[in-house]
């Protein structure tokens, strides 16, 4: 890492805990900065401590593990694919959690009415083990394709098609249901971080820690997918141990991600070109704790907002990641045209 890209890295440092420290005093209720120190200690009873410790900080927490956590998915699907618009998702595992969320949601207009959903495992715990099913069958036929096919386009339009299937049947689902189960999972759909409480982070942070962990093993065979599945061979790559490993990885994170907090958008298609266009490169050993750093940052920044601060009203997460997602990644298309063609002329 020369010394330009170990500045920006210090710096994205120093702007991801200014919106960590941001993210625990700004909300409906705000508190003071002059108690935070005396605050996080827990050594106060009151309301305030209780709010910092029991809600602040897992949602805090919660919104570093998905930032962090669908950049390096984002980055991992765009360099496996070599497509700049691939991202979490387009494996369709988001779409599997939806499903089986909906499964679980709409349940009651399908079979045996309130009571069935009343013997469901309901609650947040339950979305999170319908999702976590949904995603778990999907990733286990993606996996079983990807062994057997040797061109990743081929996965990419396999994991697309799955997601339309399984889109469907929720729409199907959403048809024949209730209108106060579908209201209850288009909520859902909605995409929050704030229900998720320190039980959860016990069972999501050693999953998307794992994830990211393996993710910079994977570093040198990255950079040599780069340059083309063939000559990647040449330098002694597994094109396919790789894809494989890239495949499980991205699986694992947004299935869990998914499971615990509902889809989030653009995070991950968003932020590994902002990583680019901010290092200057696209050396893995440098965008990839570079996009970790900006996806923590950014889903911080976006949790902030959320909030809408001095206001009792929470804003769903997804609508702000799309809107701050959705022009970033407008001004990075348009600035790598913009270089593009002034290196043609």
């Amino acid at each position: 890492m020369d010394k330009r890209s170990g500045t920006v890295m210090l710096m994205l440092v120093g702007a991801t805990l200014l919106a960590f420290a941001g993210d625990l005093l700004f909300g409906s209720v705000k508190v003071p900065l002059g108690d935070f120190f005396r605050l996080i200690q827990g050594d106060e009873n009151s309301n305030l401590t209780y709010i910092l410790w029991q809600i602040r900080l897992p949602k805090a927490l919660t919104a570093i593990l998905a930032g962090s956590g669908l950049a390096v998915c984002g980055l991992l699907m765009q360099t496996l694919f070599r497509n700049p618009l691939a991202g979490p998702y387009v494996l369709g595992i988001s779409s599997g959690a939806s499903l089986g969320v909906a499964l679980l949601v709409m349940a009651s207009s399908w079979f045996g009415g309130q009571a069935l959903v009343h013997s469901l495992p309901y609650g947040h715990w339950g979305l999170v083990i319908a999702a976590m099913g949904g995603a778990l069958l999907v990733m286990l036929l993606v996996i079983m394709v990807s062994a057997r096919l040797t061109d990743a386009v081929s996965i990419l339009i396999i994991g697309i098609m799955f997601g339309s299937a399984t889109g469907a049947v929720v729409n199907v689902l959403q048809y024949f249901s209730d209108p106060d189960s579908v209201h209850n999972f288009v909520v859902w759909t909605f995409g929050s971080i704030s229900g998720v409480t320190w039980s959860h982070l016990a069972l999501l942070a050693p999953l998307i820690t794992t994830g990211l962990l393996v993710s910079f093993i994977l570093q040198k065979p990255l950079n040599a997918i780069l340059l083309g599945e063939n000559q990647a061979r040449t330098l002694g790559i597994r094109i396919r141990s790789v894809r494989l490993a890239i495949i499980t990885i991205t699986s694992l994170i947004t299935g869990a991600l998914t499971a615990f907090t509902g889809p989030i958008a653009f995070i991950g298609v968003a932020v590994p070109h902002l990583a680019r266009a901010i290092f200057q490169t696209s050396d893995h050993r440098v965008i990839l704790p570079g996009s970790i750093l900006a996806g923590s940052g950014l889903m911080l920044l976006c949790d902030i907002l959320a909030q809408v601060p001095a206001s009792n009203q929470i804003l769903p997460v997804n609508t702000v990641t799309s809107l701050i997602g959705a022009p970033i990644l407008i001004w990075v298309v348009i600035r790598s045209r913009r270089n593009r063609n002034s290196i043609q002329t």
